[in-house]
């Protein structure tokens, strides 16, 4: 076979499509096959070994009872088995359909970079590096591990800035980093073209590995903890009973067992859809392409840095001698598995004009490569989530069923990481950090439609490299839950946010705005949407305004006798046991006394409870609650979610609106604060009113049975208009409730979040002797003294017209020091100024240890809040600024007012 140059590529198609068949017939001998993992693990950490499985039969070579059961594949099974064994868990066996090794991590490009979106990822990352790095000491297995560390690219101030403010969050983590100058590029990757570039970020302890010396290694490993191999074993279903995970059935024979593991990779959906009680694990396959050079006459030395350049959608790394190089092109070509033996990886083919945009950039990139030999076109699956996300823990459907999939072509970055978590959350009920984010109970069902999928993801599989803006969102998969309001706000000029699936105002555009550059307006800096909120704002501050909240999740939980009642006293931390018609806030925490949920619940009757907790929280909340549930048929649980329309009436006329239309007086002395009553409103009956709207001001919520919606809605806005009445959305929302300093679940609060941390000891049933989730974890917190409190940050110096803004997780600097972390934060119209909401803590003791905080350390130090390595000064408190700037704001202008009149 004659050479062929990068330059020549496209004048000899032919030639390479003989060069792909050879490599096609090379992986047809079993090398590349249709795999998939399966794991049978018994005993938990400290357990001896399994009795019951060491007199178990045999079928076929097959012991046929486990105590736990586990589904792997690819890397992340390796990973989990690892951990797992270094856990303590015993008589671990690993199934796999084909030969072990042979599937998508054989051909990973074998990049380790800390350069991820969220922090969990970066976390995740970084722990991979570490491990990679040890483990051919541990195993005399070598990993292919060199620290070359990556470059990621800038061609335009947008991606500097957001690559600034990756910085600021992994310098928090503690991880190495430089923002450099493109002439430092030069230095440290001599083939790398600057001419376009702005800046760069530089990450020194990135590395590379190769991936099947990884899988070799870890295989090692785990074969010394006691893991047992069998491989060409296919798994045909996982049986379940009564919710439980019971056997898992395989073409040599059903194996009982408690745990089960599905990291099947791309065929993870088609598994989980294959047993009699089906499990929803969205994702998709999608091709991804890669280039291997020749090496070259000048060698590319192994620890040449990795080049991440998102703007031109390509990555590069060293590879023996010569460049590995692929992207994320604007057009993915999905891949159809149905059948998870349908499609045969080996079969997919080269696809020269599909890669041109990415060899393109390549060569722009990298000029010196137009007269590089190449060796090989991969075209290897990924599969994608529609979140760009992975997949991971426990289903909500099945006990013992358990998801590690999804890794959107970071498998070898994240498997160390993902792998670890899960095996601890396997052992001792919870993961060591909050992966909320990837917590597969963050979907539903209504995410599982394949048409949905593989919409989302030829989104989703561009966006890895897109530059991402605050408060982007996705263009695909929307309009699936909708609100019976939504034709009607729609032609209002409501501008839509996603969340869960459901559709939510963002803002609505007056009449005679220009709705397209609103649609594009995508900055770090100030937003063209900026006056529009501002002026909902106003509206609710000052009249009344109208905010569709149907998204919200609503449960309705139910007895015949006290069952319901015992039933929240145990999940829940603040007292339920109140008067009926009576609102209570409150967490559901677990046994560490970590927010599992953050909710309103309203004792609707003597032994029914009305539970409204946030939009995400669905599957998740449900899932608490049922696993917490005894089986008493006289307990009843309802997801109500589709049969109320809320509406949130915000603002001081709120009650006149209301008063109008029920002909009931809504003044606080005939309905309080917290209070909810059942009501009718225009001619609907049974519309649940309750008053409280979740920021603050003051006003009512609505829950209206969803036959009732329009006409309610239009009642409102018939009689709402003599009180100035206007449609708002959730970004006025957002903005009131922080100026409040209101803390919301996923943004603020999660499940390592305790109650005491951010000020909310007044909803703990201290006082009641009744034992609940989490209360002896918050005694002893409660002695021993919090080490971070949840403040207020207002900053100062910041210019809102030019600086940029701050969004979530910049770093907090306390008298120079870091101490903590932004969770949200939000433009106050009221204070005229940025606030941010988070946590801090003091340094850790002499001997590490984290020590006390106390409220003089709060509100004696001098705090910086640091946008993108710029620091601003910012006040902290550990209650709300708005009344004190309120008061100074007034005083002002009557100063003002005084002096004008005095001239």
């Amino acid at each position: 076979m004659g050479k062929l140059s990068i330059t020549q590529v496209f004048h000899h198609k032919n030639h390479h499509k003989t060069l792909i068949s050879a490599w096609t017939c090379f992986l047809s001998f079993g090398l590349w096959p249709n795999t998939q993992y399966v794991q049978l693990c018994t005993g938990l950490q400290g357990s001896g070994p399994c009795h019951a499985a060491e007199a178990s039969a045999t079928t076929h070579g097959l012991r046929t009872q486990w105590q736990d059961a586990v589904d792997l594949s690819l890397l992340e099974g390796w990973q989990l088995a690892y951990h797992l064994a270094r856990l303590g868990w015993t008589d671990i066996v690993l199934l796999e359909q084909g030969r072990l090794g042979a599937g998508t991590t054989r051909l990973s490009a074998g990049i380790v970079s800390v350069a991820k979106p969220i922090s969990i990822e970066c976390h995740m990352a970084n722990y991979s590096n570490t491990l990679y790095r040890q483990l051919e000491e541990e195993t005399g297995v070598n990993t292919g591990y060199v620290k070359t560390g990556s470059l990621c690219l800038a061609q335009n101030q947008d991606r500097f800035i957001s690559l600034k403010r990756l910085a600021s969050r992994l310098r928090v983590m503690g991880i190495n980093c430089n923002i450099i100058k493109p002439k430092d590029v030069t230095k440290l990757h001599p083939l790398v073209n600057i001419h376009d570039l702005v800046g760069a970020l530089h990450l020194p302890d990135d590395a590379v590995v190769s991936s099947p010396d990884v899988n070799h290694a870890l295989a090692v490993a785990a074969a010394g903890h006691g893991v047992q191999i069998l491989e060409r074993t296919t798994v045909q279903q996982v049986v379940v009973e009564k919710g439980q995970v019971v056997a898992v059935e395989t073409d040599r024979g059903s194996i009982e067992c408690e745990y089960f593991v599905n990291c099947a990779g791309q065929w993870a959906y088609e598994l989980g859809q294959a047993s009699e009680t089906k499990v929803s694990i969205p994702l998709h396959g999608c091709e991804h392409f890669y280039l291997l050079t020749k090496p070259a006459a000048d060698p590319v030395q192994s620890n040449t840095p990795v080049i991440l350049d998102m703007d031109g959608r390509i990555y590069a790394r060293p590879w023996q001698g010569g460049i590995l190089s692929g992207g994320f092109e604007k057009n993915p070509k999905p891949i159809y598995t149905e059948g998870r033996n349908q499609l045969e990886i080996q079969n997919m083919q080269e696809d020269w004009d599909h890669f041109e945009p990415m060899l393109s950039a390549l060569l722009r990139r990298m000029p010196s490569l137009e007269s590089a030999e190449i060796q090989q076109l991969v075209n290897c699956p990924e599969s994608f989530t529609p979140d760009m996300r992975c997949l991971m823990g426990e289903t909500p459907s099945v006990s013992g069923y358990y998801v590690l999939a999804g890794m959107n072509s970071s498998g070898v970055a994240f498997a160390g990481g993902a792998g670890k978590y899960l095996a601890e959350w396997m052992s001792y009920g919870y993961p060591t950090a909050n992966v909320w984010p990837l917590d597969i109970k963050r979907f539903g069902n209504l995410q599982s439609s394949r048409t949905f999928l593989r919409h989302r993801v030829m989104e989703v599989m561009p966006l890895l490299y897109e530059l991402k803006v605050p408060r982007w969102d996705f263009q695909t998969g929307r309009q699936l839950r909708t609100s019976p309001l939504y034709d009607r706000l729609d032609t209002q000029g409501a501008r839509w946010m996603e969340k869960h699936g459901f559709e939510r105002p963002k803002y609505f555009v007056p009449p005679g705005k220009d709705l397209l550059s609103l649609d594009q307006s995508k900055t770090f800096y100030k937003p063209d949407w900026f006056d529009i909120v501002g002026a909902e704002v106003k509206c609710c501050k000052e009249a009344v305004c109208v905010i569709d909240m149907s998204s919200f999740t609503k449960f309705e939980l139910s007895s015949t006798g006290d069952q319901a009642l015992m039933l929240l006293q145990h999940l829940c931390a603040n007292d339920l046991d109140v008067p009926v018609g009576h609102i209570v806030h409150t967490g559901m925490l677990n046994e560490r006394g970590g927010y599992e949920n953050d909710c309103s619940v309203v004792r609707v009757s003597k032994n029914s409870f009305f539970i409204v907790s946030p939009t995400d929280q669905q599957v998740h909340c449900w899932s608490w609650i049922k696993k917490h549930m005894p089986n008493d048929p006289h307990l009843h649980l309802e997801d109500v979610s589709w049969k109320y329309t809320a509406l949130n009436l915000i603002g001081p006329r709120a009650m006149d609106v209301l008063a109008e239309l029920s002909y009931v007086s809504m003044t606080p002395d005939h309905f309080p604060s917290m209070f909810c009553k059942e009501m009718s409103v225009g001619y609907a009956n049974g519309i649940r009113v309750m008053s409280m709207t979740h920021t603050g001001e003051p006003g009512f919520m609505l829950y209206i049975p969803i036959e009732y919606a329009l006409h309610v809605y239009n009642e409102v806005m018939s009689v709402g208009q003599k009180y100035g009445i206007r449609n708002s959305g959730y970004y006025a929302l957002r903005s009131l409730r922080i100026e409040k300093f209101f803390a919301f679940w996923g943004q603020d609060l999660d499940a390592f979040t305790t109650p005491l941390e951010c000020g909310r000891e007044f909803r703990v049933k201290f006082d009641k002797d009744t034992d609940f989730l989490g209360r002896e974890a918050l005694l002893k917190q409660r002695q021993e003294g919090v080490t971070r409190r949840f403040v207020m940050l207002v900053l100062d110096d910041h210019d809102t017209e030019l600086d940029l803004w701050p969004w979530w997780g910049e770093p907090v600097y306390r008298n120079g020091q870091l101490a903590g972390t932004t969770t949200s934060s939000a433009y106050s119209y009221t204070l005229e100024r940025h606030v941010c909401l988070g946590f801090v803590s003091p340094p850790p003791g002499p001997e590490g240890l984290p020590t006390a905080i106390t409220a003089d350390f709060i509100n004696k130090g001098d705090y910086e809040v640091d946008i993108a390595g710029q620091r601003y000064p910012a006040k902290a408190k550990l209650y709300p600024f708005s009344s004190l700037f309120t008061q100074q704001k007034r005083r002002k202008d009557e100063l003002e007012l005084g002096n004008l009149q005095g001239k």
